[in-house]
């Protein structure tokens, strides 16, 4: 039996052929049918084949979002070659180290970066750089064109390398997170049951495709369900809000749905044909969580996943199985262990924080040529310490504290950044917060709030200090608030604590 991830998101490809399988949106209007999916990423993987590529090879990807790019990616799994995205924003010193420790055999970027990126290439030993813009254009597309549109999907194990998905990198050198082809059909063939897809779905694509979610969860979810995509080059919420009417599913970052939350139009008439909103990559604010089912009388699904695991855990998705609630992030999905454990690696009991580890047939195998860090990752009976806080309730919910390296000791005693946050979160004129640890002669760290003003509010920062300390200890309190008018993320919408500790790491110095 052949485990290519391509063979099984093929074979669920409808019976027509011919009908629409993506159609973007926000743009110029383009339809790609079944047929196009087909031959295009035949075409491409002859490409692919041809270049006398070694078994194993990765094709680094740095272009932005189009169908063609979803082509390529899909063409990487079906040549039985390894597929390595790289975000759109990474500069030349970046795409450096990742080319110099990935060592792809093709790179593909756009014409715009192609002189100082394909310097990098050939310079670390790449033999082949090629171009893809979202135009439909490059030397990509320009070569696979004298391909034939037939082609016999590579034979590969479950285990065998499928992607690589290189880690954030917000501490220490970024890691290349080996993702399977099992780990990856593993975790579609779960959702697709869990999140209830079904006949007729059509999924609003509005993520980029360098990352889990986009690339993974939703274009996985959709191709293994057979269901039409309405694709965006970018996410535009008027333009999303004007195809609710057209689609059933929608996946998300909480800043989309913030955004969402800003057009007048957001109502429940216009989502009266959609089935489900999906939210993740971030933390979603309660406040964003309630506002959206009051417009709208939909309750965003909120999940947990990671780079190295993809899909961990969801809320329900049927009433069935329980409630979704603002600030879980739900039950262990099928197949999938979460244990919550102490420092000294024993479980905690129910309710207590602790470091969240995780197992299951998704879990990654390990960060690419770096096997001491693998080690340490991985526990002695094989559980991936997964570097975030949280806790389990009696039922097997989990909720996300934070991450570990964002742990605040202050004095000796420890603070959880996000027990913090929800309170100043609730302050009337507070949009978000961010408390960090900054270094201290006397507590080692101080804990410091970075507020984002409501528009239109007056706010004071002794004022929301003085509110804590009648709320929580005062060891949690911090000793300086700052008030700013927003908070550095990256492409995903996370918030980018390390950017902020780097900022206020002098703060307490003589």
């Amino acid at each position: 039996m052949n485990g290519n991830l391509f063979v099984a998101l093929r074979d669920a490809f409808p019976s027509d052929l011919d009908a629409a399988a993506v159609e973007t949106i926000g743009g110029q209007p383009l339809v790609y049918t079944w047929r196009d999916l087909e031959r295009g990423t035949a075409m491409l993987a002859n490409l692919l084949a041809c270049l006398e590529l070694p078994a194993g090879a990765r094709v680094a990807v740095q272009t932005e979002k189009s169908v063609e790019a979803l082509m390529l990616y899909l063409a990487v799994l079906r040549a039985g070659f390894v597929y390595l995205p790289l975000n759109t924003a990474y500069q030349a010193s970046e795409i450096e180290y990742f080319i110099g420790n990935a060592e792809p055999g093709v790179v593909v970027c756009t014409v715009q970066n192609f002189g100082w990126l394909s310097k990098i290439a050939f310079q670390c030993g790449t033999r082949n750089v090629f171009t893809l813009n979202d135009d439909r254009t490059g030397t990509l597309l320009d070569r696979a064109a004298f391909q034939s549109d037939r082609h016999t999907p590579a034979l590969k194990r479950d285990d065998d390398l499928a992607a690589i998905v290189y880690t954030s990198g917000t501490t220490g050198r970024s890691k290349g997170a080996m993702l399977s082809h099992g780990n990856l059909l593993s975790n579609a063939v779960v959702l697709k049951d869990c999140w209830g897809w079904q006949s007729g779905d059509v999924l609003i694509h509005a993520l980029p495709i360098f990352h889990v979610h986009g690339l993974f969860v939703a274009i996985h979810g959709a191709l293994l369900n057979g269901s039409k995509m309405l694709w965006m080059a970018r996410f535009d919420p008027k333009v999303a809000l004007d195809h609710f009417s057209r689609a059933s599913v929608f996946m998300g970052v909480p800043t989309l749905y913030v955004r969402l939350l800003g057009e007048v139009g957001l109502t429940r008439e216009a989502c009266r044909a959609m089935r489900l909103f999906i939210s993740g990559s971030a933390p979603l604010l309660p406040e964003t969580f309630n506002q959206f089912r009051e417009r709208t009388g939909h309750t965003i699904l909120e999940r947990y996943g990671m780079s190295e695991t993809v899909m961990l855990t969801s809320n329900p998705y049927r009433e069935s199985d329980g409630e979704r609630l603002a600030g879980s992030v739900g039950f262990a999905l099928p197949g999938v262990q979460v244990r919550v454990v102490s420092a000294s690696g024993e479980r905690v009991a129910e309710g207590e924080t602790g470091n969240i580890e995780v197992k299951g047939p998704n879990v990654f195998s390990g960060y690419w040529r770096m096997p001491d860090k693998t080690c340490e990752e991985f526990t002695a009976d094989g559980w991936f310490r997964t570097g975030d806080v949280g806790r389990l309730d009696a039922q097997g919910r989990l909720t996300i504290v934070g991450r570990s390296k964002d742990l605040i000791i202050s004095g000796g005693y420890n603070v959880y950044p996000a027990e913090v946050e929800g309170y100043l979160n609730e302050a009337d004129g507070v949009l978000e917060s961010a408390v960090i640890g900054a270094p201290h002669a006397d507590f080692g760290e101080a804990v410091v709030a970075v507020v984002v003003v409501r528009p239109g509010s007056a706010l004071q920062p002794d004022a929301l200090i003085a509110g804590l300390k009648s709320r929580i200890a005062g060891f949690k309190v911090p000793k300086r608030l700052f008030l700013v008018d927003d908070l550095p993320r990256n492409a995903m919408g996370k918030v980018q604590k390390n950017v902020l500790r780097a900022q206020h790491a002098q703060l307490f110095k003589a």
